[in-house]
């Protein structure tokens, strides 16, 4: 395969939204393996409660398929459809207006018959999107409140919930509970229909990430008629029914990658507890192996625990010092036989302070300068496959001889900036100051709030990221850099960085 080919070979890249891990991530992965990632311009990507523009995306859409460097196609079908993740959970557009938008698949196909296209979608989330009381949104606090306590019941509610759920509902009012479970109901026909379009060809790999969801909730009964509309579709090896939400354009895009490179990652896992494998997140349906299984696959690698190109090291809550120290070892072991390392550290939910540690044990060893991934934070298919993209991104540049160092070193950076820094020290800082003011919910700043937190988030993050980089690529320095909270919330930060080497 002639590598300057490949060279010119791009993806087109439709994200869920535009925050930096579901737009920016799939787009830097795509810099790691010197293959093109294009996405729509930012202002069609809409902005946390302001949807996306689909039937702008949709024109996009056709005018990539006119490029003949198009190869692969990566669709957000929440975005094609509704326009947006939290687009997807309010009421809007209809099932008829999704479905005429969800046509440009067919479209898409019929123009480029031999480009693979992957499509990503949601099985809705129990809340609606939080927002602060008196906004005008769908559901404003307390309302998403008590829509996300109701729906986190079980479904029909038990005798021992009756009185509970009867008395949410009061709370709710009736027409915005029926309008949330009309929206309930859209979606999971739009993803009845993604199954359809899957079966006759028209998407090549189709995933649906449950959002935000427990073992128990409104969400079950839609999970279990999709796994029977898969099974009886004969879909198995073509559809994956998931965990998360975040991470699968990420996943997909490394899939369409390793496409590129004819490469099949073979993965192995290990935990760091024996029984690390059963370990569930509590707004996912399922253990961590279940994620971790279904995610290799989106990502277009296998399960080969024996003969690994990559080595997923999963650190889950309660891991001791000594098991911690052992796990090191067995990393830089793994570096030493030639084999890529991916670190998810799964612990946040349980222990900031606990994940902070570890991630300084790692900076402070050589092993953090040797991995191919770092991601600890989010929920457990979110960070597992954000660190699973970065590692497949990078092996699949080596072998097409495209790959890009400094933007690997770049991603790397990032991810321990973001994930380490801003969530386990800036962002509490952030939200104490806030705290402090007299302001409880963070959800979404007034401007001028947002301006003067942003102003904090980028005085911090400057000197943490100093330190890291320091530890991480002594040899580098921070050439450019510009932070912001990108959804005028403290959930996330927005980091655009450029490194370049000391002289």
């Amino acid at each position: 395969m002639n590598p300057f080919t490949l060279l010119l070979a791009t993806i087109a890249f439709v994200p869920i939204d535009d925050r930096p891990v579901t737009a920016q991530l799939p787009v830097m992965l795509g810099r790691i393996a010197g293959v093109s990632v294009e996405a729509p311009p930012r202002d069609l990507q809409g902005r946390f409660l302001q949807g996306g523009r689909s039937d702008a995306i949709i024109a996009w859409l056709n005018r990539q398929a006119a490029a003949s460097q198009t190869n692969a196609f990566v669709v957000s079908t929440d975005m094609l459809a509704y326009g947006g993740l939290t687009a997807s959970r309010v009421p809007g557009p209809t099932y008829a207006d999704a479905e005429f938008r969800l046509r440009e698949l067919a479209h898409l196909r019929a123009r480029r018959p031999r480009a693979w296209i992957g499509a990503f979608g949601t099985i809705m989330r129990l809340a609606p999107t939080g927002i602060p009381a008196g906004t005008p949104f769908f559901a404003p606090y307390p309302v998403w409140s008590y829509v996300q306590d109701y729906a986190n019941l079980h479904d029909p509610p038990l005798p021992s919930e009756a009185a509970r759920a009867q008395h949410l509902r009061e709370l709710i009012g009736e027409p915005t509970f029926e309008q949330y479970l009309a929206t309930r109901g859209r979606d999971l026909a739009i993803d009845r229909l993604l199954l359809k379009l899957t079966a006759n060809g028209t998407i090549d790999r189709l995933v649906l990430g449950q959002d935000d969801a427990g073992p128990v909730g409104l969400h079950v009964r839609d999970v279990q008629l999709l796994q029977q509309d898969l099974a009886a579709a004969g879909l198995a090896g073509r559809v994956s029914i998931e965990p998360g939400a975040d991470e699968l354009g990420s996943a997909l895009v490394a899939n369409a990658i390793a496409r590129a490179a004819g490469w099949t990652p073979r993965v192995a896992v290990r935990y760091s507890q024996p029984d690390g494998a059963a370990y569930q997140d509590p707004i996912e349906y399922a253990p961590i192996s279940t994620a971790i299984d279904a995610l290799v696959g989106v990502c277009g690698g296998v399960r080969d625990d024996d003969r690994p190109d990559i080595v997923l090291y999963v650190r889950v809550p309660g891991t001791t010092a000594s098991q911690d120290a052992q796990l090191l070892s067995d990393m830089a072991g793994s570096i030493a036989l030639g084999r890529s390392v991916a670190v998810a550290d799964l612990t946040y939910l349980k222990s900031y302070s606990d994940q902070a540690a570890f991630a300084q044990l790692l900076l402070s060893s050589d092993v953090a300068r040797r991995i191919d991934a770092y991601s600890s934070w989010n929920t457990n298919a979110n960070t597992v496959g954000t660190a699973l993209a970065e590692a497949i991104a990078a092996g699949a540049g080596r072998r097409m001889h495209t790959y890009d160092d400094l933007a690997h070193r770049t991603y790397t950076f990032a991810m321990f900036l973001d994930d380490y820094a801003y969530h386990d020290f800036v962002r509490p800082d952030l939200n104490a100051t806030l705290a402090a003011q007299g302001i409880a919910d963070h959800t979404l700043l007034g401007p001028d709030v947002a301006a003067a937190v942003s102003q904090r988030d980028r005085a911090l993050l400057w000197g943490y990221g100093i330190k890291i980089l320091a530890q991480l690529d002594p040899g580098y320095h921070i050439a450019a850099m510009q932070l912001a909270l990108p959804w005028s919330r403290t959930f996330e930060t927005s980091i655009d960085v450029g490194l370049a080497p000391n002289l």
